[in-house]
């Protein structure tokens, strides 16, 4: 199934919902953390509103996408009867859809180069929005994954804010997915702490456990809640 084609209604959705708030309060119990320190990000993308009304009306109201264009297609409508709820664009970005991603989007998870630090400032200054910006980490150095890699991260978070002028708020990352994730994840939040940067935005469905143990903020998890794609 194509991104372009969002999946039908997955009947279970809310019970998936249920169970990761289960394993969301154990990880954060054994992490001796606060269930509210972590934000639930439950990822839509290529699931049609069918799919994502079961999750709303179960009390979830912060969901992910990848693709601005599909979101812009599905989420007006939703957003107009439960006003509530809040958008993060966890996918890449490319600098020709930065205006709508600012208008759209409560949070961008993937402010990565040069290209999209100048659209995004364009964008904030002249629409007055200011959405939570994470720069990605490409922690594995993975040719094919966006991201800036760790020994380029200091100097990039630098030139956000004071070339472009945008505020990161925190760090995003994506672990290879052959590799165990809680050194990425212990990479990422040392990144983060030295550059005075509070959030984190790590764990996926199969590792957000283990993201908690490392002080992750924002977890995205789409499998767990919605069923496969």
């Amino acid at each position: 199934m194509t991104e372009n084609k969002p999946s039908s209604v997955t009947p279970d959705s809310p019970e998936g919902l249920a169970a990761v708030e289960r394993e969301i309060a154990r990880a954060c119990a054994d992490a001796r953390r606060d269930r509210t320190s972590v934000e639930l990000i439950a990822v839509s993308k290529t699931f049609d509103a069918a799919a994502i009304s079961p999750v709303i009306s179960a009390g979830q109201r912060v969901f992910g996408e990848n693709r601005v264009q599909e979101a812009k297609a599905k989420w007006p409508e939703l957003v107009a009867t439960t006003p509530d709820i809040k958008l993060h664009l966890i996918g890449p970005l490319q600098s020709n859809k930065a205006r709508e991603a600012v208008m759209l989007f409560d949070a961008i998870h993937s402010v990565d180069r040069p290209s999209i630090c100048e659209a995004l400032s364009k964008e904030i200054k002249s629409r007055e929005r200011n959405p939570l910006l994470f720069a990605q980490i490409n922690t594995g150095e993975e040719p094919q994954k966006a991201g800036v890699i760790p020994q380029d991260a200091d100097g990039f978070l630098a030139a956000c804010r004071e070339r472009y002028g945008l505020t990161i708020s925190g760090l995003m990352c994506i672990p290879p997915v052959d590799e165990a994730p809680a050194p990425h994840f212990a990479l990422t939040a040392k990144i983060a702490k030295r550059n005075n940067l509070n959030l984190l935005s790590m764990g996926m469905s199969a590792d957000f456990a283990v993201a908690i143990q490392f002080g992750a903020t924002h977890i995205r998890v789409g499998s767990a809640i919605f069923g496969t794609r």
